[in-house]
């Protein structure tokens, strides 16, 4: 892994009170960045961003509903006013409302799509220009593997994660000439507190679904991000990097 240096620079990471989020805020603090956790709750975000603090790092954080056009853009209006820029916006906010399409209801429908798909949009939307007047940024898209296999019962899931490819790939054409890299993840089935309720059964099914035969860590996105934010990443952008085991190949 090339070593990357992020003094100096401000990263947004949503979704950061948990699981893969918190991670990513963590290892871009330890790079030496500026991390801002946002979150929808209070306690989860305030709580990530302390730690970073107490571990002699730099961190804020936001309580913010990312599904919600207005919330974004009085938080990043806040954020803008306190620091020149936002450099890094790593986009993984997420959240699930499983069910076979017959029994889907509108409100799960576009809740997930709000809440996983529109929230980039409207921070990138909000963010983008004072990474354009700087002609440096990283903008970092995470997706999931259903995005690009589709899976029963998540059909609003795997929508929204496939509708960030292609958010990521329109944005990556449009900021590339100003020294912006638009790149997304997506993960196969990482080992969280989500995956841990399955029950032993399942995992072990859905093992059998992956060539390397095992779960992913958090660890495994979050170094991506990192070497994503690197300058040894500087001529990559447009691109889907595929972290899961080999499930899409």
């Amino acid at each position: 892994m090339i070593e990357c240096d992020l003094q100096g620079k401000v990263c947004l990471v949503t979704g950061a009170g948990k699981g893969i989020g918190k991670d990513i805020a963590i290892r871009l603090a330890h790079a030496r960045a500026h991390v801002i956790c946002v979150s929808r709750t209070e306690q989860s975000c305030s709580a990530v961003a302390q730690s970073i603090i107490d571990a002699g790092l730099s961190a804020e954080h936001f309580a913010v509903d990312v599904s919600s056009s207005q919330s974004v853009s009085d938080m990043c209006s806040a954020i803008l006013s306190k620091h020149e820029r936002v450099d890094i916006l790593v986009n993984n906010a997420g959240i699930t409302r499983d069910n076979l399409i017959m029994r889907m209801s509108d409100g799960d429908w576009l809740d997930v799509l709000n809440t996983n798909l529109s929230s980039s949009f409207f921070l990138i939307k909000n963010l983008v220009r004072p990474m354009i007047k700087g002609r440096w940024g990283r903008i970092i898209n995470i997706s999931s593997v259903v995005g690009c296999m589709g899976n029963a019962g998540q059909c609003n899931y795997s929508a929204a994660k496939a509708g960030l490819l292609g958010l990521t790939k329109s944005i990556a054409r449009e900021v590339a000439s100003r020294g912006i890299t638009v790149n997304a993840i997506a993960p196969g089935f990482i080992r969280t507190s989500m995956t841990e309720s399955l029950g032993e059964s399942v995992v072990e099914k859905i093992k059998e679904n992956i060539p390397l035969q095992s779960l992913g860590e958090v660890s495994d996105i979050s170094s991506v991000v990192e070497f994503l934010c690197s300058e040894g990443a500087r001529y990559i952008t447009g691109q889907v990097l595929h972290v899961d085991g080999g499930m899409y190949m």
